[in-house]
Parts: structure tokens; sequence; C-alpha cells
């Protein structure tokens, strides 16, 4: 994106998030998670905060990333902190005459809020999601991003398989693909799930010594971060044979996903997609999964919405990237989930990760050897 189509961006953005303060009578916003502060600031590092104010946005760092941030914000004032963030903060509102109140994202510590609260000149109150709100509806670069990332994920995880053989543990496996993002100029979206037969029915499994069998099931959890924005996608396969249970528990599965993806559209309460997902696992006669059917997708792999069975009036929004991924899981057998990274349009959902190397069908289940 170049500088001029940039800045205008990051004017939007920020003109977005003055709305809903103005909305809420709060004059200004303290975003401190480093996800919030690269949305509205364009800024990669850390230890730094972003100070949303009626008429200018500043990015307030240290020495250390002084040059980086001129390098990578281009419709921001960069304040270089010579003391604490917060006794930094106190003197930029002493000078802003028409700052009373301030609000301060409720992720922040509360030994932090108290510091704030006693040394600050204005009013403060915490508040959720006011940025989040904002970063719920992608833009095309954003979009652009994710797909991009989904491929890499794809590209490293092919590679990895291909040197996959007998004996080999979940832990080599997970290092084999991590290394291979850093040629694209990736690194991993999140922690790498990768499960060698019965350790597939933890949901977070996290890879041990666990050496590879034949004929075992596998279920890979993977995701790559590209420029800031995370794929987040799962496949499962069988190395060698595939027992009949287990194309049955697979077809069921990918039927589920297929079902919820085929209900995603833009006004559709989350609640239906939710449903849509479970249906086709109780009707199987197969336990249905405790967790969520989706989550969004972007600066952070979970970010708003959620889909869940407990949210009765959340509807998608077009624009909103969102996780597919039910599943079915038997401890001390194997589990199976499927998980896409899917767009919201108004007139369905549109598969940003679907990729012919690691295809999803209802009547073939794929076969590592």
């Amino acid at each position: 994106m170049d500088k001029q189509k940039a800045a205008a961006e990051y004017q939007r953005r920020n003109k977005a998030v003055r709305k809903q303060l103005a909305a809420a009578g709060t004059d200004g916003l303290i975003a401190a998670g480093v996800e919030n502060v690269r949305y509205l600031t364009g800024f990669c590092g850390h230890d730094s905060w972003a100070l949303v104010l009626p008429r200018c946005t500043m990015l307030i760092t240290d020495s250390r990333y002084t040059e980086q941030a001129r390098g990578e914000c281009v419709d921001c004032r960069i304040i270089e902190r010579k003391d604490g963030l917060v006794k930094t903060v106190g003197a930029i509102l002493e000078k802003q005459k028409g700052v009373k109140t301030l609000a301060v994202e409720d992720s922040c510590s509360m030994a932090l809020f108290k510091s704030l609260r006693k040394k600050l000149p204005v009013r403060l109150s915490p508040a959720a999601n006011v940025v989040e709100n904002v970063r719920i509806v992608k833009t095309e670069d954003e979009i652009r991003l994710i797909r991009k990332a989904g491929r890499i994920a794809f590209d490293a995880m092919e590679w990895a398989l291909g040197l996959l053989m007998p004996g080999m543990t979940e832990r080599q496996l997970t290092s084999l693909y991590e290394y291979r993002l850093s040629d694209y100029g990736a690194k991993i979206g999140f922690e790498t799930i990768v499960c060698f037969g019965p350790n597939g029915s933890r949901n977070h499994h996290q890879p041990g010594q666990r050496k590879l069998r034949k004929n075992d099931t596998i279920l890979l959890d993977f995701g790559a971060n590209y420029e800031g924005y995370t794929s987040d996608t799962t496949r499962c396969f069988a190395f060698g044979k595939a027992t009949a249970f287990y194309r049955r528990v697979y077809e069921t599965v990918a039927r589920s996903q297929a079902a919820a993806i085929a209900a995603v559209r833009a006004g559709v309460k989350m609640i239906q997609v939710d449903a849509a997902a479970r249906q086709v696992i109780e009707d199987a006669g197969l336990p249905v999964y405790g967790h969520g059917t989706g989550h969004g997708l972007g600066l952070q792999v979970h970010e708003n919405p959620y889909l869940s069975k407990t949210d009765k009036k959340g509807r998608l929004q077009a624009g909103q990237v969102i996780t597919i991924e039910p599943g079915i899981y038997l401890p001390g057998q194997f589990g199976v989930r499927l998980e896409d990274d899917v767009l919201v349009t108004e007139n369905g959902g549109e598969i940003l990760s679907r990729d012919k190397r690691f295809d999803i069908r209802v009547d073939n289940v794929p076969l590592l050897k």
C-alpha cells in the first residue's frame, strides 16, 4: 500500500474510533494492545501506546523504537518519551485543554488503570472493544493479506509433510513447518498444533514426543502470520490406511463444516451458522464438540465475532473474516476437526483458505503415505 493510500486508511480507522468515543461522551482513548496500536498507527513494535485525541493520534514510544516508528507510521504524531508512559501522557493532556474524559482499553491491568487514574488530569473510564469494533470488518488489503497468509501456511505444511515418516515426533513435524515459514517472510500465527493418534482428541494439544506410527491418524491446526495478518486452518489425515469408523467421523465433520459455510451470509444470526454445524453431527449420532463453531480472524488469531450456541442476537456482517471449525473428539481414539477461513459477503461465504493440495471432501478421506 502506498503512503497516500495508507494515510487515508489510517485516517478512516481513527475517524471511526473517534465516532464511537463521541457517542459515548468520551474525548479520547489510550490504546495499549499491540494489535490495536498497530491498527491505528502502523507501528509494529512493543511497549508503546496510541493516544487518540479529537484532532490527532499520537504514538508514544521510546528511543528504542523511534527510528522504526518513523518508517512505519504515516499519519500520526510520534512522541519519543523521556519518562514513563503514564507521566508522558499526563504531560500531553496538560496541554490539551479540551480533553476532559479519556477511555482506557480494559485489557490493561488494574494496577495500571489505578496509576493512570491517580496521575492523569482527566476523568477515566475503562472501555471494551472500541478499536475491535472497527477492526471487525476487513478492507480489501486486509483480506488479501489473510488469503496470502493461508497460502504460505499451506506451502510450508506441504513441504513439511513431504518429509514425514514413521518414527517422526509431533514436535519434529512442528519444527519443520515453523522453520519453513521463514522462507516466505512469515512466522507462526499461533502455537502450532500437531497431534498423532489419540492426541487428536485434545482440542489444544501441545506437540510432544509421541512418534508417528503406521496407520495413525493426524490432526494439524496451523497458521501463518504475514505482515501482521493471520490464517488459521485445520486438516486431518490418515497415515497409511483409514478405518471405516475414521472415515465415517471424517465425512461427518466435513458435512458439518459444509453445512455451516453454506449458512454464512451477511445478516444471518451467528447462532444459525453454529446450529447448522452441530445438527449434522447430532443427526449422525456422534458426540458434538464443546467449543464454538468459529471466531473472527485478522491481526489476532482469535478476535470478534465469536460463533457459539449461546449468542442469540449477533449477526454476521459483510467484510468479516471468520473461521468455521466443527469437530468430533473421541478420547483414547482420535479427533477430527476441519477448519477454513471464510469471508462473509452479502451473497454467502467465500472460502479464503481452500487449496487443492489440502482439499476437504465429504467422500474422500486424505491419506498420507
